[in-house]
This record gives structure tokens, C-alpha cells and sequence, in this order.
């Protein structure tokens, strides 16, 4: 009897600084909803992550319900938690150092508030922006997967092998591939959860044992799409479990009761949901494979433009140009502060800065530049103020050091660059 691994992702993040009454709709409309969905179907298995700047709003925010439910979900063996980067920064455009420390301080984070729960195999780089940088530090912090999108496929669609990935560090990883159109058709409701398990059955079937990967913002579920996490996932969950537990656990809707009594009866297939580590166990290592640099949101006219992260760096971008500009000056300051603090107050102005600039790297910013179509002034602007107290504080650091003078002029050489490319930068979201 062949058997469909079907292995969903969902990834829960809030950029850190998001308004709390956003964060309050999305909580209500999205997480406790899908953790409720989830209790209602004992036999669902979900890839979760969450980055560690969302876990630390949530309980600060007073919505310590949505860690225990997840935590809950973890310990019954329903949810597999992996890692990524705190705040969320696109991975191949930062150096190794700020990658490291970000996916060091998300595990962290998230050990802290989910204990033994937290035991992360696989890794999601932030929106799926892939390239080999991050293979070693990702290796190295003891995952064994990583997820990226189909997109990024050299090879063959696999559905009953798990390719690898290597460095040239001599790091490993096997990656698996998300199915893009599907699901992107989940995202944008042009698939309900009965369709779905059909799809899988005449696509899948006649394979032998096979698998597909589904992955999409939990948000997608209630918050985007109201009420999708059991129009979607409840009815899909209904589909596939066996008839037994089905009408033992809830009433059925009649979409599902007229889907299982035409459900083949032979036992020629089932469908399984899993999480993604589960996978590794199921299907044979494939090949080594060099994927292509991309994200869940690049298309293969960006790949044939050479253009693998449109929507935070694209050439012709001036505003992405001028954040990134901005971004390098506030590392430089920084390690340079970091170097030359030597006595107790340009230290305590260090340290400022360095904790600054770590959600000041957040993807949002230059995702809501992207005019693509996405277009925000105000996340553009929190931003580029979170960066401006980086260099305020980082320069401060160094003039309070006892390093020469030549050092000083030449940081505020910088400070002044930083601040030029921030009123360039101001003047676009004026008049632009």
C-alpha cells in the first residue's frame, strides 16, 4: 500500500517593530485558532517555526497562552520546532558573523522559553533566501535540514529521495523543497482542503511512497484568510485521518462525509501528515546538489535576471540601495565600537549598540520597499530609525574610548556618511 507524506511548515514571525494592536489581531485571529485546530486533530503533524524576536513579544505582550499551546502541541509529538535567525534578517545578505550570532541567539531565545520542547533538527532560513553561506554556522548549531523553495531546485522533482547540500567548508545538510505552486494556491485560497487531499491522490497515488512539502506564514490561517485554518486545515485533517477517528473525535461536515465515502476503498494509498524531520527517516539520502540562490517569493524571471531576492535588494531599488548602504555603515561603527570601548560607559554605549543592531537587520523594512507591490513608508521609516540609535550609540561608545584621535575622526566620517544616506533616504519617503 503506498502512503503520501504530506509535511507542512508553518512559520509564525512579527517583525520587532510591529504595532501592538497588530500583533494583538494577529493572535487572536491566527495563532490561538490554529493551536485549537491542531488539539482537535490528535493525528496532525505540523513543522513549526517561530522566530525568537515574536516568542519574546508574545510573552511580553501578555499572550503566554500561544507559547504553552505550542509548547503543549511539541511535548504530544504534533509540532517539531526548527531553527532561523532571531529577527529575522535575510541570511545570504548579512556577513558570517551577524548570521551566527542571529541563529545562535534565536535558539537561545526559544530553549528559553519552550525547554526540552525545543530540540530543533531542521532550520528555515528567513523567507527562504538561500545561498551556501549559511551551510557551515547552520551545520555546525547541529541541524541536520533546511528548507528552501522549489524554486531553487537544480535537479528533478523529488518526492521519494532528500537531496544534500554541502560547502566548501565541508558542512552537510540535506534540504528538502517546498512545493511552491501548491503552496501558494493554499496562501492565496485558490485550493480548499478537500481539493487539496484530491490533488495529492491523483497526483501521488500511482508513485509508490512519495512525499510533498507545503509551507506558508501561519498568519495565512485566520489572520489573511478568515476562518482558513479550518476551512483549509480542519477539513484537510478530516480527509485524511482514518473514518474511525474521524467520527469519534467530531461531526462531520457534510463535504467530508460525501469525500470519505468516495475515498478509494482498497487501500491503495493513504495520506500521512508529518513533520519534516519525519521524513528523513521514511525516504533514502539523494544526491549532493548546488541549489540556486533564491526565496520562497523569487520567480524564475528574477533567477533569469540573476536577481535572487527581489523584494529586499533588487538593482534599480534606490531606497534598498540606500538601506543597505546604511546597514554597512551602522556594522562598521559597530565593530569599531566594539574594538575601542575601554572604559565602563563606552562599553555600557557599545553594548547598546551591538543589541540594536540586531533586530535593526529585520527583513521588513526592505520587504515593504520593495514596491512589489509592496509599499509602507512608516515600516520603512521604524526601521531607519532603529538603525539611527546604532550609530548614535556606537559612535558615542568610540568618542568616550581612550582610542587616538585619528580613530574618532575617522568613525565620525562615518557618522556623518550614515547620516547623509538616512536624510537621502528620508527625502525618498517624502516626495516618492
Amino acid at each position: 500500500m503506498a502512503t503520501i507524506y504530506w509535511a507542512t511548515l508553518l512559520h509564525f514571525y512579527q517583525p520587532p517593530i510591529q504595532i501592538p494592536e497588530i500583533l494583538r489581531k494577529v493572535v487572536e485571529e491566527s495563532y490561538r485558532p490554529l493551536i485549537e485546530v491542531l488539539g482537535q486533530y490528535p493525528h496532525a503533524r505540523v513543522t513549526v517555526n517561530i522566530n525568537g524576536v515574536l516568542t519574546e513579544m508574545l510573552y511580553e505582550s501578555g499572550y503566554e497562552d500561544v507559547i504553552t499551546g505550542l509548547k503543549d502541541l511539541a511535548t504530544a509529538g504534533q509540532v517539531e520546532f526548527v531553527g532561523s535567525g532571531k529577527y529575522h534578517p535575510i541570511l545570504p545578505l548579512v556577513d558570517a558573523g551577524e548570521q551566527r550570532r542571529q541563529i545562535r541567539r534565536n535558539h537561545l531565545t526559544n530553549k528559553h522559553f519552550f525547554g526540552d520542547a525545543y530540540q530543533p533538527r531542521g532550520f528555515f532560513p528567513p523567507e527562504m533566501c538561500y545561498d551556501a553561506s549559511f551551510i557551515d554556522t547552520v551545520a555546525e548549531a547541529g541541524h541536520e535540514w533546511l528548507i528552501m523553495s522549489g524554486v531553487g531546485c537544480p535537479v528533478e522533482w523529488p518526492t521519494n529521495k532528500i537531496h544534500r547540500v554541502s560547502s566548501a567548508g565541508g558542512g552537510e545538510l540535506s534540504v528538502v523543497f517546498r512545493d511552491d505552486v501548491l503552496s501558494n494556491k493554499i496562501s492565496f485560497q485558490d485550493l480548499d482542503g478537500r481539493g487539496f487531499v484530491e490533488h495529492l491522490r491523483a497526483t501521488h497515488g500511482d508513485n509508490g511512497d512519495s512525499y510533498i512539502v507545503t509551507a506558508m506564514d501561519a498568519e495565512t490561517f485566520g489572520h489573511h484568510i478568515e476562518n482558513w485554518e479550518q476551512l483549509f486545515l480542519g477539513e484537510a485533517y478530516e480527509a485524511v485521518a482514518p473514518y474511525a477517528d474521524v467520527v469519534q473525535t467530531r461531526p462531520l461536515a457534510a463535504s467530508t462525509r460525501t469525500l470519505l465515502t468516495t475515498m478509494p476503498q482498497d487501500d491503495s494509498e493513504q495520506i500521512e501528515t508529518v513533520t519534516i524531520s519525519r521524513l528523513l527517516e521514511v525516504f533514502p539520502a539523494g544526491d549532493v546538489i548546488e541549489p540556486l540562490a533564491s526565496s520562497w517569493s523569487t520567480t524564475r524571471e528574477d533567477l533569469d535576471a540573476g536577481v535572487p531576492y527581489p523584494l529586499w535588494k533588487a538593482p534599480g531599488n534606490y531606497i534598498h540601495k540606500l538601506q543597505w548602504e546604511h546597514v554597512a555603515l551602522c556594522g562598521g561603527l559597530v565593530e569599531i565600537a566594539q574594538q575601542v570601548a575601554d572604559t565602563d560607559v563606552s562599553k555600557r554605549h557599545a553594548e547598546i549598540a551591538r543589541g540594536l543592531l540586531d533586530p535593526a537587520l529585520h527583513s521588513c523594512q526592505f520587504w515593504w520597499a520593495s514596491r512589489r507591490p509592496h509599499w509602507d513608508i512608516n515600516m520603512i521609516s521604524r526601521g531607519l530609525a532603529q538603525q539611527g540609535e546604532v550609530v548614535l550609540n556606537a559612535f558615542r561608545a568610540i568618542n568616550l574610548s581612550s582610542a587616538g584621535d585619528d580613530v574618532k575622526r575617522d568613525a565620525y566620517y562615518q557618522v556623518v556618511a550614515a547620516n547623509d544616506v538616512r536624510a537621502k533616504l528620508r527625502d525618498q519617503l517624502y516626495w516618492d
